[in-house]
């Protein structure tokens, strides 16, 4: 059985053509507008991440519960990529994280965190920049995607736990208990895309299957092209008829 494809990440902004314009730089890709206020950065392929901005009036308060880890290949590489990103309007970040820590920590201009690894990471080797969608959650929210995507889970120790595609690419990984508090509605959110409006309520129906739930009870007018559920963590994510570009 086949589950919706990962379509990439939604992340609220006050400006989405700003953090689209910073994060098309930051990655060498194409920021496009979208079809209201929302901004897009399209992947270099159809399995690649799309990031999505949507506007929001709400600024950031707390440490997001999902960040981008962003891979490097040689002490240059992640010199260069931490220049760009200074030059783009981000800023280093303080999360906590020792001067032993081999990776950079840095944030884009409204503070969503970002980790800039290590060349020779071995479990980023070859996923491609976006090395890792690094999630909060439980032991029990890894095998919920796993389920939901259809991709096995590569990463499986202790409350540790992480998937990737067969095709390969980016990985998603959650680190466990204990898990951040929420403040608020998070500010980034998993999309999965779907083909058409039948698929759509049939994906739906199998995520709530799986232990995923409507996150309204009224639900959403018929004919919507999205739906917004929540996962057995009580992480909002959203399932949508596949983007038109």
């Amino acid at each position: 059985m086949t589950g919706p494809a990962l379509d990439g990440i939604d992340v609220d902004a006050r400006s989405p053509e700003t953090l689209a314009v910073f994060w098309a730089a930051l990655l060498d890709r194409e920021a496009v507008p979208g079809t209201g206020r929302d901004w897009c950065v399209l992947p270099p392929d159809r399995e690649g991440l799309r990031l999505r901005f949507v506007p929001t009036s709400v600024p950031k308060a707390s440490q997001n519960r999902i960040h981008l880890d962003l891979t490097t290949a040689s002490a240059s590489s992640l010199e260069e990529m931490i220049a760009r990103a200074l030059r783009a309007g981000g800023r280093r970040a303080d999360i906590g994280q020792g001067d032993e820590d081999p990776h950079e920590v840095l944030a884009d201009p409204e503070g969503n965190e970002m980790c800039i690894i290590e060349p020779g990471n071995g479990f980023l080797r070859g996923t491609g920049v976006i090395g890792a969608v690094n999630c909060d959650g439980t032991h029990a929210l890894g095998k919920f995607w796993s389920a939901a995507l259809c991709w096995p889970l590569v990463w499986d120790e202790g409350e540790e736990t992480a998937i990737q595609s067969p095709c390969g690419g980016a990985k998603i990984t959650w680190s466990g208990p204990p898990l951040m508090p929420r403040h608020g509605r998070d500010r980034i959110r998993l999309a999965v895309r779907v083909r058409d409006a039948a698929e759509l309520s049939t994906a739906c129906e199998r995520l709530e299957s799986l232990g995923a739930r409507a996150a309204s009870a009224g639900g959403p007018p018929a004919g919507a092209p999205s739906r917004t559920m929540t996962d057995p963590d009580g992480n909002e994510f959203i399932v949508r008829i596949a983007l038109p570009h």
